[in-house]
């Protein structure tokens, strides 16, 4: 028998997974709970409806996690409305535990190459980050300062499940995580809007801590002062800057250009 009151407890358990903060994270959509079971993450509980379980996708997906011994509930069309957090519904819900987000675990892997995103407080920014981040191939990303929570429900569809893949650590102080790079080893590179080194003269073959500032305000002026370089990303005028997740991609993409130079000499297009 499916759920339809939106008073029963489980529509409150959603939500407050859906608001975050606590020990689990909220995944919506088929995409999103395939993405979490594939990379191993334990899944407490789900909710489908009729509609969305007639569904080959979701049913395959229902099916693998009741398999693996999560409770898949049926839920009316007006509970998902309520335990759902975005504008249309997918039809499946569920709440893994949050990730442990291990500051030294995005320095941990092969040689570093971490995004420290400073006070970036768009969930959809900093979720594209973290996307950009494992698709170029770094090695982590730091939600730092006033950042948004990047296992937030906004983020997490933001980054499409590389989330849940990537070392991400959130809740840190900028200072700190700067700290920990340095003794890693890394180059503090800093982003800047103008009058730092052109992106292409910037060299980013090695250990690299990234700092990428918030929107509007940048960097802390005195963390971009202390950084070993300040790199600007060249533009076309009047464009004066990009924003973060932008930013971050296109140096991600030179960094992961400079680090594979001869696979990138034998390609020609």
């Amino acid at each position: 028998m499916a759920v339809t009151s939106r008073h029963n407890p489980l529509v409150a358990r959603f939500r407050d997974a859906a608001n975050g903060g606590g020990a689990v994270v909220l995944l919506d959509g088929a995409h999103l709970v395939a993405d979490a079971m594939a990379a191993g993450a334990a899944i407490a509980i789900a909710a489908v409806t009729n509609a969305s379980r007639a569904k080959p996708e979701i049913a395959a997906i229902a099916d693998a996690l009741a398999e693996r011994g999560v409770e898949v509930i049926i839920v009316g069309a007006a509970v998902m409305n309520a335990i759902s957090p975005v504008r249309s519904p997918t039809g499946i819900v569920a709440i893994a535990d949050r990730p442990a987000g291990r500051l030294a675990d995005a320095f941990a892997r092969g040689v570093p190459l971490v995004v420290v995103a400073i006070d970036v407080q768009d969930p959809g920014n900093v979720g594209a980050i973290v996307r950009a981040a494992e698709a170029a191939g770094a090695t982590g990303v730091v939600a730092a300062g006033a950042s948004a929570d990047p296992f937030g429900w906004k983020a997490l569809r933001g980054s499409m499940g590389s989330a849940l893949r990537l070392p991400v650590a959130a809740e840190v102080d900028a200072d700190t995580v700067v700290e920990e790079a340095r003794r890693r080893g890394c180059r503090i590179v800093a982003t800047v809007p103008r009058d730092g080194t052109q992106l292409f003269d910037v060299d980013l073959s090695g250990p690299v801590a990234l700092l990428v500032g918030g929107e509007g305000a940048g960097l802390p002026p005195a963390l971009a002062a202390a950084a070993a370089a300040r790199v600007t990303i060249p533009m076309q005028a009047p464009v004066e800057s990009l924003n973060a997740a932008v930013t971050a991609a296109v140096i991600l993409y030179e960094a992961h250009r400079q680090r594979h130079h001869s696979l990138f000499k034998r390609v020609r297009y």
